[in-house]
């Protein structure tokens, strides 16, 4: 049996700048330190820091006054640094830069009176944090047939930005719909949002799966990277699975399987990957090799916000 390992997979660089961001501020603060949502969407990660001092609230107004308070990686709306500000918190802003980026367009395309259609899934902490950035309503459109049907105020001045982490593939279709529909729309490329490691990560998908059997994709189930790769693996033919980690691993998966593709979502620890190559050694009769395929490095790095830079 042979597991080949997608290149790249895992950590992004704005997830690797969150988890430190964390533990920083519990080294230099000492804890606790409260963060808003998980600071990324993965029970491994969010435990680990658990433990080491960190504690989870659904709202700033869970937190003390004056606390240490770090902004997850999907990014917060204007409101919530204003409920921040009126409890005195200590706000280390943990936001993913690329995300911020997104912000940064949505608020110039208001200043410019454009409508703005926002490319995502309803509820994800990513879009709320970027509707949240303007003051008129966005318009969300998720799927082709939203795009098919959203109605728009004026035609004349159109503009979008997209959650960062959506399918390459699904976000370059709704454009197509919305540009066919709406000449007027603010044209780019259909995926100037999505990030770096998003797509290189769906990339790898799509060549590994021309290699394997099966697909085997590391990412908790709340987490958008990680369903896209799955949902790659599914449209690829392959059967696919997300799992949190080695314990979701159903043996009778494997029978059969000559070669297993497994790969890891951007907010999924390494640690998990090795874990699941140790599982499936355990369930074989057969010796398994192990190798990674042929793919990009990735070498991108986002500085470290100030408050606990060294």
């Amino acid at each position: 049996m042979k597991i080949i390992l997608a290149k790249p997979r895992g950590f992004c660089a704005g997830v690797t700048r969150a988890i430190e961001t964390v533990e920083r501020a519990i080294e230099k603060f000492g804890p606790p330190v409260y963060v808003r949502h998980e600071i990324v969407h993965n029970k491994f990660v969010v435990e680990s820091l658990r433990k080491k001092g960190a504690i989870f609230v659904d709202e700033v107004a869970q937190i003390p006054q004056g606390a240490i308070t770090i902004f997850s990686a999907h990014g917060v709306s204007d409101k919530v640094e204003e409920n921040a500000s009126e409890r005195n918190l200590d706000v280390i802003d943990a936001t993913c830069p690329l995300v911020s980026k997104v912000h940064r367009e949505a608020k110039k395309y208001e200043e410019e009176n454009y409508e703005i259609i926002l490319i995502g899934h309803k509820g994800h902490p990513e879009v709320e944090g970027t509707s949240g950035r303007v003051k008129k309503d966005v318009i969300l459109v998720t799927n082709e047939e939203d795009a098919k049907n959203v109605e728009i105020k004026n035609c004349e001045k159109i503009a979008y930005v997209t959650q960062t982490t959506l399918s390459v593939d699904d976000t370059k279709k709704i454009v197509d719909i919305l540009e066919q529909r709406f000449p007027q729309i603010q044209r780019g490329l259909a995926t100037k949002d999505i990030c770096y490691a998003t797509q290189n990560r769906q990339d790898a998908v799509r060549k590994l799966s021309t290699m394997v059997d099966m697909l085997l994709v590391i990412g908790a189930k709340n987490s958008s990277n990680s369903n896209r790769l799955r949902d790659l693996g599914e449209e690829c033919g392959l059967s696919s699975y997300l799992i949190n980690g080695a314990e979701d691993i159903d043996s009778n998966w494997l029978k059969g399987i000559e070669k297993i593709g497994l790969t890891a979502g951007a907010s999924a620890p390494e640690v998990l990957v090795q874990g699941v190559i140790d599982k499936i050694k355990r369930f074989s009769d057969l010796e398994v090799e192990v190798s990674d395929m042929e793919g990009i490095t990735e070498s991108t790095f986002f500085v470290l916000p100030k408050k606990v830079r060294k």
